[in-house]
Formats: structure tokens, sequence, C-alpha cells
């Protein structure tokens, strides 16, 4: 063997050496996963849990969540009843923790080992993740519905503020969405998008026009099953009249990204949806993405119904961990990183996600990059809550019953009056005999 060959002997055997080490080490590494939602600018929570592993050894990977919330909770029911331990954390909806509490590890011991002062949390955002007793999620960060509104527009059409009531904002809609075709010859502008696809969206925005018109809560927390009044059917048939009027034909089919895409590109008066399309909307975490909508929009609370009064669905999210993780104490770990005052801040800043800590609503930064932020806190505050809690594991079904009648509303399938009347009898038959059939409070 000559010495070129001698060389080159040695130099594999040393890569070989250094692959082995380096493989012993990378098997040596610890990985968590984390079952996250798809909505919206996916890359600072990416860069937020990169800088935990690195301090702790730790590589941390995303399974990206359906955008709908309806898919979202049976993908998490399937991994959790095949007691997977793929997914070590998860995000989940503030209407689930009910439902998912049998096979989340409770994190109490955690909260407690680790002093986190659970006061500074809302204490309704908090306590709604504790079932009988088990800490079964922190809460991440919450949601109310809003509406958005093009400031340029309605300077241009003469108007000084947001609509005050739904009937207001169809005609302010229609006077812009003419006025914009005309002149610009875009028979794809829209004087209002929101979410009308048949999924737990929907629920969302129903309500809010339901609740806002005196209709109620579906069903109320004394187990009185109410969709089925005058003031709901009004609600549904006002919705009803937008579609194909001021809101296109195919927003039957949106979710909240389509509803964005339609805004952020110029295409709409007005939108329905979460806070975190604003910072999208104004160029995203960096501000740097050019919108067609950049400093041309703001934020206002729904507009009230014949009740008086505006209504925003309570959403939100929170961070929990599966009972059949292998690493339950670094998920635990992870899960209190992600719902500390410094990371909800970040998030705040970067993608408008509202926080659930109280000072932050005072913090002088978040304050600069969401002028709206204070005003938000009466409209979380006083939110219309999904009827989660009375109707407990029920809750899905009893939701996917009301947005399917909803829908058959929006697309001319049936009438409001039939699909409430055939709704509240499939919702007797679904709670059983504890509940009854009434009105809402104040009919």
């Amino acid at each position: 063997m000559n010495r070129f060959s001698k060389l080159m002997v040695l130099a594999l055997v040393a890569v070989l050496a250094f692959a082995g080490v380096f493989h012993t080490a990378r098997a040596q590494e610890k990985k968590l996963t984390i079952f996250l939602g798809s909505v919206g600018d996916l890359v600072p929570d990416q860069e937020i849990v990169d800088r935990w592993g690195k301090e702790k050894g730790v590589t941390v990977e995303f399974v990206y969540a359906p955008q709908s919330a309806t898919d979202v909770l049976a993908v998490i029911q399937q991994f959790l009843a095949a007691k997977s331990s793929d997914v070590d954390l998860i995000q989940f909806d503030t209407i689930w923790p009910g439902i998912l509490a049998p096979n989340m590890l409770d994190l109490a011991p955690y909260v407690e080992s680790m002093k986190v002062d659970t006061s500074a949390f809302y204490p309704r955002l908090y306590e709604n993740n504790i079932v009988d007793g088990k800490v079964v999620g922190l809460p991440w960060f919450t949601d109310a519905g809003l509406l958005y509104y093009r400031t340029d527009l309605l300077e241009k059409y003469g108007y000084t503020a947001a609509p005050k009531t739904w009937d207001e904002l169809a005609e302010m809609a229609k006077k812009i969405q003419d006025g914009e075709r005309a002149e610009t010859g875009n028979n794809d502008f829209y004087g209002f998008v929101f979410q009308a696809n048949a999924y737990e969206g929907l629920t969302c925005d129903a309500l809010e026009w339901q609740f806002s018109n005196g209709g109620g809560s579906i069903v109320e927390a004394d187990k009185t099953i109410s969709v089925n009044n005058d003031a709901t059917i009004k609600a549904l048939e006002r919705a009803k009249s937008w579609i194909g009027s001021i809101a296109p034909e195919g927003v039957t089919t949106y979710q909240e990204e389509d509803a964005r895409r339609v805004f952020q590109a110029g295409n709409a008066a007005f939108m329905r949806n979460w806070p975190y399309a604003y910072v999208l909307g104004q160029g995203g975490a960096d501000g740097k993405t050019e919108t067609a909508i950049k400093d041309k929009f703001n934020v206002a609370p729904l507009p009230a119904g014949d009740a008086g009064y505006g209504a925003a669905a309570l959403g939100g999210w929170q961070i929990g961990v599966s009972a059949y993780t292998k690493e339950p104490d670094l998920a635990a770990e992870l899960a209190l990183y992600l719902t500390s005052s410094d990371v909800q801040k970040e998030r705040a800043l970067k993608l408008s996600n509202l926080p659930t800590i109280k000072a932050l609503y005072t913090d002088s930064e978040i304050a600069e990059k969401i002028p709206f932020i204070a005003e938000l806190v009466p409209v979380f505050e006083n939110a219309s809550p999904r009827p989660s809690t009375v109707t407990a594991s029920k809750y899905n079904d009893v939701s996917v019953a009301y947005f399917t009648a909803v829908h058959d509303v929006l697309t001319g399938k049936t009438d409001a009056a039939t699909a409430m009347e055939d709704l509240e009898a499939k919702l007797e038959d679904l709670l059983g005999s504890d509940f009854k059939i009434g009105a809402p409070p104040g009919m």
C-alpha cells in the first residue's frame, strides 16, 4: 500500500470515527414535538423554541395542524386515542379542556415546583383549563372576534367611524363596494368578508350575529336549549342577505386565512377576523412585507344587532402536554416557557397574539405595536363564550349541528326558521333529559 493509499485509509477511518461520535451525540440528543396551529406567521414560534432548545440541548419540531379548528380536534383525538408518544405538546382551543382532560398530563405539580405565579394570568382564562382539579393546559394567547375596516375607503366615501350596527355595516359596505367597482373595474372587490365555511369558525361568527341580536347562546348555562327563537332567525336571515350582495358567494367556503388574504390584497372594505391578522396586514413580524392595506386599516369592536350591543366570540389557545409523552418533565418545562411573560410579549409584538397575562396590556412596547390593545380588554372580558362548559363532552357534537344548520341557511338549502326548528329537535335528542327547551334570557 503506497503512502497516498495509507493517507486515504487513515482519512476514511477518521471520518467514520467522527461519524460514529456524531451519530452517538445525535442519538443522545433529546427531541420534543409540538402539535401547533397553522394560521398566521409561523416563523417567530420556530425562533422562540429554537432558542429554548439550544439552551437545553433539545431539538423542538412542529407538526402543523389543519386550518379548521374542527379538523384540529379530530386529529388531536386520533393520536391521543392511539396513546401516541409522537407528539409531546399540544396547542388546543379554549373550548376543549373538558374533552381532552383524560389524556393530558396534569401540569399542577410543575406549576407548583417551578413557582409559577398563576395570578398573573387572567383568572377566567387560567381556571378554564382546570378540570376536576387537574391543570390540563396553560393559557397561551386569547382571542375575540374583531371588525377590520379600511380607513382610507371610509374617508373616501364620507364615513368618519366604523359601523356601529350590522345594518349600518351592510349599508356602508354596499356603498364602498359599488363605488370601488365602478371606479376601478375590479368586480372582485367586496364590501365584507368573514368565516362562513361549515366548521368551528362559523359557530363563532354565527354566535356573534345571534347573541348581538338578543338570540342567546345556543344552549344557556341553566341547560336551556334556546337557539330556536325569532331573534336568532332574524340574525341568520340578515347574514344570508349578505351572500352575493356585499360578500362573495364563495364566502361560504371561507375560513380565517381565506378572508384575510382577500382583505390583505385590498379586495374588501370590511373583514371579521381574530387579532392575529393585524400584524400580518401591517407587513408581518418585521413590518417589511408589502401589503395592499399597510397603514390603511384599523380594527373596532364588532357591530351591534337589534339587542343594542355587540358580541365577540371568545377564543384563544392553550398549551398542554400529552399524557403519553416520553419526556414529561422537559415537555412541561417548555409549556411553562412558552406561556411565560417574556414569550407572550414577544409573540404579541411579532404576531399580534393577545397575551393571557394581565400586566402585558399596559406594556408600552406592545401598546406602540398594537395601538388598539388596551381597547380589547373589555371586548374579550365580555366576549360571548361558546356553550362548551354546559354541554361538556358533547360540545363538539352541538357545534357541528349548529354550524351545519347555519351553513344550510347561508347556502340557501333551507330557510332560517326551518333550520332552527330542526336544530332544536336535534339538540334536544343529543343532550338528553337534563336539558329543556326554552327562550334565552331577556326574551
